[in-house]
């Protein structure tokens, strides 16, 4: 009965949560006057001709998205996992990950994409990413650890591991965050394309990151409280407290991701082209910046940080 009523209260809780950010974004919604029908279509995916190499990754994103999402939906519902060892999460998520690490080299272009003709190193796909990759590999590397210090959390399952986190979950990861990225850029893209410039959109658009934050971290953490070798301590703590605590990662890397090499289809002498290295540069740089803001929140909490290295 303790552990019923601890449930119910966290959704309510999470509920109360989700239903005030709806009614403020309806609210400032209700400030936003409307581009002119002159300007560029209001759009959701960039626009093919102006941006066709961030159209072509977006839609490639998005197809492979439901493929990756039915694969996971199969494992959990029949709990194939339990016959995984290490290898088997290894090879299952790291062939998840496959489909987006190699669509720079076998299908870069989608319509009128210049992917396809540009060297690889080039491609807006291939740094796209390697940007993923990297902070999928930072976020993994490090920020798991506070995960571990602040919400007691814990990988049980069999598991080839490096630093103490599982290397499947890194692979997990790159095509989870792929997806995200690609939303939420979807949305920003929604705001930016709909509405005037100006005090009030910028505002929207701040508070639509805010929301689709905390939204995606709390949606993940519920989606895999289902899976048993992901524990926490304090479950109602890591859906409240831990889902902000997640949502700091987005608070950042949605807006950086967004803006990411957005000259990649205008570069003149005027633009500076972003190669591989800059992108290397960006995803590090972005996750410093989360890395600080998790050891903040950890020192606020005056929870020390420990760094276990495990023998498996």
């Amino acid at each position: 009965m303790t552990i019923v009523a601890s449930n119910n209260s966290v959704v309510v809780k999470m509920v109360t949560v989700l239903v005030t950010m709806i009614v403020c974004l309806l609210g400032i919604l209700a400030f936003q006057r409307r581009r002119s029908e002159t300007e560029p279509l209001s759009r959701y995916l960039p626009d093919p001709v102006r941006q066709p190499s961030k159209y072509a990754y977006e839609c490639f994103t998005w197809c492979y998205s439901p493929i990756w999402m039915s694969a996971f939906f199969i494992i959990v519902i029949f709990q194939l996992y339990e016959k995984f060892d290490a290898m088997m999460y290894n090879g299952v998520l790291g062939g998840l990950a496959l489909p987006l690490l190699l669509q720079p080299f076998i299908y870069p272009s989608f319509e009128r994409s210049p992917d396809s003709k540009r060297i690889w190193r080039d491609r807006y796909c291939t740094k796209a990413n390697l940007w993923i990759a990297i902070y999928s590999f930072i976020g993994n590397y490090w920020y798991t650890h506070y995960f571990y210090s602040v919400l007691k959390a814990e990988y049980t399952m069999p598991a080839t591991r490096f630093n103490n986190v599982p290397i499947a979950m890194t692979f997990a990861t790159h095509f989870y965050f792929s997806t995200y990225h690609t939303f939420s850029n979807s949305l920003l893209r929604k705001v930016e394309t709909t509405y005037e410039p100006g005090l009030a959109r910028t505002f929207l658009f701040i508070t639509v990151i805010l929301v689709l934050s905390y939204f995606t971290a709390f949606m993940e953490t519920l989606t895999i409280s289902s899976f048993p070798y992901y524990r926490f301590e304090n479950r109602d703590m890591a859906y409240t407290i831990g889902s902000a605590f997640y949502g700091i990662y987005f608070l950042v890397s949605f807006p950086a991701f967004y803006y990411f090499d957005n000259d990649v289809d205008t570069i003149d002498n005027f633009k500076k082209k972003i190669t591989l290295w800059d992108t290397f540069i960006s995803s590090c740089g972005h996750g410093m910046v989360i890395l600080t803001l998790l050891d903040f929140v950890r020192l606020w909490l005056k929870i020390p940080l420990v760094i276990e290295i495990s023998d498996s």
